[in-house]
C-alpha cells in the first residue's frame, strides 16, 4: 500500500495541538519539556488505565516521591500500596525497579538512547520512545493505541491488528517531524483520545481529514480491524476473612513473582477452573475456625481470566495466629488503607462488611 505523505502533516497535526492541547498532571506548559522522570512515571501509570484514574494517583505519587531518587528509596511495600487500585501490579514492582536502577547506576538521569532506556526495568519500546521524544524531543515514534487507531484510518490499513502492527508503526514512524518531536507525539495522543476515538470518530474537525484515505473511503469507523479475541475463562475460589473480636483481620502477603505479586491478600483457596464448590474448599482455610460461607459472591477480571470468589469469615479466637502463619499479619481496620491491597482484596472485605 502507497504511504499517503499529506503535504504538511506535521504542521497542520501541530498547529491544532497548539490551540488543543490537554492540560494535564504530567504534561508540561507550552514550549517547555517535561522531565523524564515525569514523562516515564505518567507513561508506566498509564499503560492500561485511563487518563482519568491515573490523575490522583500520578499526584499523590509526585507529592510522595518527587525525584526518581526518593522512589528509590522508598520502601516497596510503601509503593505497592500507592499503587493499590491501578492494576496490573508488575508495573508497580518494575516501577520500583526502574527506579532504583536509575539512581545506582545512572546517577539519577534517564538514558537518552533506546538501548539504555529499554535494558531498564518496565521500559518497553512504547515507553522508551515516549520518554525519548516527550522528555528530550528526539526524533522517536511513540505508538500507543490511539496512535494505531490514528494510523490505521489515516491510511486505511485494512489488515487486523495484531497482524497489522508491524505496518502501523513503519507508518508511523515515517510521519515523525524532526523538529517538535515532543510535542508531535503528544499532538497524535491527544488526536486519538479526543477525536478519532474508537467510535463515532469527529472527522469533520479533525486537522488530518482532508488526508485520511478512511474518511474518503467511508470506512473510518472500521478501522482499526481486529481478530476475534479467545473468550476469558472463569476462575473460581473461596477467600477466607478472619477477623479478631476489635475487627482487625488477618492478612498475609502474596509471592513476590506472579499475579498480584508482593501484594496483601486475605488467606484464599486456589483459583481453578470448572465447577466449584464453596463448602468443598473449606478444607484450604488457614486456620481451623467456624467458618459461614456468605451469600453471593465478588467478581472480578484480570486481564486473561475472569474471578469469582465466594466468602467465608469466621472470628479468631486468638491473636496469636499471625505468629503461625508465615507472611501473614493482623491489620485494624484504620490501617487497610495503607497496605497494599489489591482491588480484588478490597471487594472481599468489603463482601464481609468489615470496612
Amino acid at each position: 500500500m502507497a504511504m499517503t505523505h499529506a503535504p504538511n502533516h506535521a504542521g497542520r497535526l501541530l498547529a491544532w495541538y497548539d490551540r488543543h492541547r490537554r492540560t494535564l498532571p504530567w504534561r508540561a506548559s507550552a514550549g517547555a519539556r517535561t522531565e523524564p522522570y515525569l514523562v516515564w512515571l505518567s507513561e508506566i501509570m498509564l499503560q492500561q488505565t485511563t487518563v482519568a484514574t491515573v490523575g490522583d494517583y500520578y499526584r499523590r505519587f509526585i507529592e510522595r516521591w518527587p525525584t526518581v531518587e526518593a522512589l528509590a528509596a522508598a520502601p516497596l511495600d510503601d509503593v505497592l500500596s500507592a499503587w493499590a487500585g491501578l492494576g496490573y501490579y508488575a508495573r508497580a514492582r518494575n516501577l520500583h525497579a526502574c527506579a532504583k536502577a536509575v539512581a545506582a547506576d545512572h546517577n539519577g538521569r534517564f538514558p537518552e538512547d533506546e538501548a539504555g532506556l529499554r535494558a531498564l526495568p518496565g521500559i518497553g519500546p512504547y515507553t522508551a520512545a515516549a520518554i525519548r521524544a516527550i522528555a528530550f524531543d528526539h526524533k522517536a515514534s511513540a505508538v500507543d493505541g490511539n496512535v494505531e487507531r490514528v494510523i490505521a484510518r489515516l491510511q486505511a490499513i485494512e489488515t487486523p491488528l495484531p497482524d497489522a502492527k508491524i505496518e502501523i508503526h513503519a507508518r508511523a514512524a515515517e510521519l515523525v517531524p524532526a523538529g517538535r518531536a515532543g510535542d508531535y507525539a503528544q499532538a497524535m495522543m491527544d488526536l486519538g483520545a479526543t477525536v478519532c476515538t474508537p467510535r463515532k470518530p469527529l472527522c469533520v474537525i479533525c486537522p488530518l481529514g482532508r488526508s485520511c484515505r478512511a474518511l474518503k473511503l467511508g470506512i473510518a469507523e472500521t478501522l482499526p480491524r481486529r481478530l476475534p479475541k479467545a473468550e476469558k475463562p472463569t476462575r473460581r475460589g473461596l477467600a477466607f476473612v478472619l477477623a479478631r473480636k476489635d475487627g482487625a483481620i488477618l492478612l498475609r502477603k502474596r509471592p513476590a513473582k506472579g499475579l498480584l505479586g508482593g501484594m496483601d491478600e486475605v488467606p484464599s483457596s486456589p483459583w481453578r477452573e470448572g465447577r466449584f464448590v464453596a463448602a468443598d474448599a473449606l478444607g484450604d482455610a488457614p486456620v481451623p475456625a467456624r467458618w459461614i460461607i456468605l451469600d453471593g459472591l465478588v467478581r472480578h477480571t484480570f486481564t486473561h481470566f475472569h474471578l469469582e470468589l465466594s466468602v467465608a469469615r469466621a472470628t479468631a479466637t486468638t491473636d496469636r495466629l499471625a505468629r503461625l502463619l508465615p507472611g501473614s499479619a493482623w491489620c485494624t481496620l484504620d490501617l487497610l488503607d495503607e497496605r497494599a491491597l489489591p482491588t480484588v482484596m478490597r471487594k472481599v472485605i468489603e463482601k464481609a462488611s468489615l470496612a
